[in-house]
């Protein structure tokens, strides 16, 4: 692709020209060029920022190490996301330990903050089960000014010790909040209330749902229902259901700020009545959303909370009691649903979503749409998926995007269908949307299988010039497809004689 260079370049010119080239290292070239081309021009961090994001997703370790050097020598001013998306691309290529001495090696450039890859590194040692390492990370940095908002760290490191059955030192953590200069969230109550209710620690969650109640529950927030939730369906599983209808009718005056006139005390009557384990929850249900004052947040958690335990059909009502009272659902909630239903075999329901019950409520987003697309491939019904791309076309606002081609063309060759996937892979280009090189490994394999070696040959020569490598499998494919027409070829030739 010629490039025509303006007279006078500028860094976001130059970003601009980088983003359109499709070989990530002809970008690279571009960028040591422009230097040359311009003896007074100078790289600023966020043309810095374009090319280490563009190295990054193509996998050219390398050469964004390169270049990040390029930009502490050059001291330019850059933003904490950069690091963020360098750290993320060591990460998915297994070299945690290049992440940490990136991040470690933050204060040599000119970047004030470091938050937001503080808490990423954080996420990513924890979920590689290097708690040891996450440890020594927060007490080495989470003192200084350069990191501010520590109570993110703080909700991973205790949501880690929870997944771990470790909620009396994640207790700890949160107790220690104070010393740390930081007020506990939601999230934090969250996170701590379930890692307790889950090892039996029923008692200090008690005492953690009453401290909600003058923390963070003072004006009477429809959020904290999930939390209070929660604690009230563990006791009843614990068998202490009449301290669950104590604790409901505490959680509706005081926590919930519930008027009198709006307590369900048939409800609670009936909770302590003895019913069936299932129904007393429901009741708790309805007398958390029906009891406190009506809001959007309080329907929104509840409908929420309950599609990702899987419990459709009530989480359904109370989508039907929102609607009734005034409240128009959100995206969010419909792609939550969506997810649900696709994770329980039910793609049909799923489709419904999107085509009928969003409408008048909301427009399908692009999320949504990837979200059942993931369902439809992954129950092998991937030429009803790819049906979708028209859909979204004629929706305001709905742009298929990257992760929407990648769904279709992986799910299109699970199924062997790789010419399909192939004039997917072509509309996506054509996009300017660049698959990653799995893709491109697997449907030149699957094209050889085929006997298709004219196209195979054709992505092969996109895939080179877009600088990827294909696997050594893919050489091997080609050749054992050409080879085996080469002999159909002689047996034909034969034959003729």
């Amino acid at each position: 692709m010629t490039v025509r260079w303006p007279r006078l370049l500028t860094p976001t010119h130059l970003s601009q020209i980088i983003q359109k080239q499709k070989n990530p290292l002809t970008a690279l070239q571009m960028f040591k060029e422009a230097k040359y081309k311009y003896p007074n021009y100078c790289h600023n961090g966020p043309v810095y920022a374009t090319l280490i994001g563009i190295l990054g997703n193509a996998g050219k370790i390398c050469e964004m190490k390169e270049v990040i050097d390029w930009m502490k020598e050059d001291s330019c001013e850059c933003k904490d996301s950069v690091f963020v998306n360098a750290i993320k691309t060591y990460a998915r290529a297994g070299l945690v330990n290049e992440a940490v001495s990136l991040f470690k090696s933050i204060p040599k450039f000119n970047c004030v903050h470091r938050t937001e890859s503080f808490n990423t590194l954080l996420q990513i040692l924890i979920n590689e089960s290097k708690l040891e390492a996450a440890h020594c990370l927060f007490l080495e940095n989470s003192y200084g000014w350069e990191v501010k908002y520590r109570i993110r760290s703080l909700n991973l490191l205790m949501d880690a010790l929870c997944q771990r059955s470790r909620s009396d030192l994640a207790l700890q953590i949160f107790l220690e909040m104070n010393y740390q200069g930081c007020y506990p969230s939601r999230e934090s109550y969250r996170i701590l209330m379930k890692g307790l209710c889950e090892d039996g620690r029923l008692n200090e969650a008690t005492h953690l749902l009453y401290s909600m109640f003058w923390r963070i529950s003072q004006k009477g927030s429809g959020e904290d229902i999930v939390i209070y939730r929660t604690l009230l369906y563990a006791l009843c599983d614990n068998g202490q259901v009449e301290m669950a209808v104590e604790i409901l009718g505490k959680i509706l005056r005081k926590g919930l700020k519930a008027p009198k006139r709006c307590f369900p005390h048939i409800v609670l009557n009936r909770c302590s009545a003895g019913e069936d384990l299932e129904d007393t929850k429901r009741l708790i249900n309805e007398a958390l959303i029906r009891g406190g004052i009506p809001s959007l947040a309080s329907y929104k958690s509840m409908a929420i909370d309950l599609y990702n335990e899987g419990k459709i059909s009530e989480a359904n009502k109370v989508l039907i009691t929102m609607q009734e009272r005034g409240f128009r659902p959100t995206n969010l909630i419909y792609e939550i649903k969506v997810a649900a239903l696709c994770r329980g075999g039910n793609v049909d329901a799923a489709m419904k979503v999107i085509e009928e019950e969003m409408e008048g409520n909301c427009v399908p987003n692009v999320r949504a749409y990837n979200i059942l697309l993931k369902g439809l491939c992954n129950e092998g019904k991937s030429v009803i998926a790819v049906d979708y791309l028209k859909k979204m076309a004629k929706k305001l606002g709905c742009v298929a995007d990257k992760e929407t081609y990648s769904i279709l063309i992986n799910g299109l060759c699970r199924e062997s269908r790789y010419l399909e996937a192939s004039q997917v892979l072509q509309e996506m280009l054509i996009k300017s949307y660049w698959p990653c090189v799995d893709t491109y490994n697997i449907l030149i394999r699957g094209l050889c299988s085929m006997s298709r070696q004219y196209e195979a040959v054709l992505w092969l020569e996109e895939m080179v010039s877009q600088g990827m490598k294909p696997e050594l499998s893919v050489w091997n494919s080609l050749v054992a497809s050409v080879c085996s027409n080469m002999a159909d070829i002689e047996v034909c030739s034969q034959t003729c004689n």
